[in-house]
């Protein structure tokens, strides 16, 4: 049975074995291992199920250390690690020989981020290694937001849950890299497009890479409920369409629905996007549990952070 725990000393003494501990961050708890180890980092993918061409995502405390994993840091990539570190930002830099190249799937980029919980931050401060830290799932499901839905997932097969509470930000961060010095949003993520443009200006978005991936959450694929599941501009209709199944509906903010057979998941009663963010997951996981025939998710309005949750829903969705 997984320890669910505050002792950051038992995680790092857990770490420090070369064994896995699951980490609360701001956006969706992870499943950390030193990256320097190749039991640990070999434990992670196997742990998943996750392909080893999809590469991880380094943790550091401090945007000091970043001259530990990278060896160039674009001007661009300086201005966003201002802004946004501790936070929900990662960025791919050309990496430095040491990192290796089992967390970069090969490339040599590696994704960096420093996460803004005070509980990983602390432990981040106490070892001598950074962390990888892909979210605390089998590959491809749903995100965990709460210790309770690394717990249902991994139940028998890591030591350790940090407990940090639920995530704040809900889904995972916004990835961005370099190329021939121009940025690229390789992930949508809890930091919007707009907001990353206030900083560098525009921004092109190749967010979609089932081959060879650039960053995590590339693929197709993702995010995604065991139960059968409908992105729809039009939720009264589409469930016209099922009328002996049992259905959830994930709603951005509350829709009368004339059939009490319905079970209605609503994001933000106030219609605030940041709010919708920080609870879709969460939602989600409720939703797969009640024994539906299908969900219905609402498409969501196309700016700010609805692009980010519209991305999730599209991967959830896909066959």
């Amino acid at each position: 049975m997984i320890q669910i725990s505050t002792d950051i000393l038992k995680a790092k003494e857990i770490l420090e074995n070369e064994n896995l501990v699951a980490i609360p961050t701001e956006t969706v708890y992870g499943l950390a291992g030193n990256i320097y180890s190749e039991k640990a980092i070999n434990l992670i993918f196997k742990t998943k199920n996750r392909p080893f061409n999809n590469p991880l995502i380094v943790h550091i405390h401090s945007k000091e250390l970043l001259e530990n994993i990278a060896q160039e840091v674009p001007e661009k990539a300086k201005k966003l690690a201002e802004a946004f570190w501790p936070g929900s930002l990662t960025l791919v830099l050309k990496k430095k020989e040491n990192i290796p190249h089992n967390i970069t799937a090969g490339k040599e980029t590696v994704a960096v981020r420093v996460p803004n919980h005070p509980l990983t931050l602390e432990l981040l401060k106490q070892l001598d290694f950074p962390l990888a830290a892909p979210s605390a799932n089998p590959f491809g499901s749903i995100s965990p937001t709460t210790s309770k839905h690394v717990v249902d997932y991994f139940t028998d097969t890591i030591e350790m849950v940090l407990d940090g509470g639920n995530c704040k930000n809900g889904i995972e961060s916004t990835i961005v890299g370099f190329e021939n010095e121009k940025a690229i949003l390789y992930r949508l993520g809890s930091i919007s497009v707009e907001d990353i443009e206030s900083i560098i200006g525009p921004i092109q978005i190749v967010n979609k890479n089932d081959s060879s991936p650039n960053a995590p959450g590339m693929l197709s694929r993702h995010y995604a409920p065991n139960t059968k599941t409908i992105l729809s501009e039009n939720i009264e209709y589409e469930i016209k369409n099922y009328p002996t199944s049992k259905i959830g509906v994930l709603l951005f903010q509350d829709l009368k629905i004339n059939d009490q057979n319905i079970e209605k998941e609503i994001l933000s009663k106030n219609g605030s996007l940041k709010e919708a963010t920080s609870n879709l997951y969460a939602a989600m996981h409720r939703l797969d549990k009640k024994g539906l025939d299908l969900i219905i998710t609402e498409k969501f309005p196309e700016n700010d952070l609805g692009k980010s949750i519209n991305d999730r829903l599209e991967r959830a969705t896909k066959k």
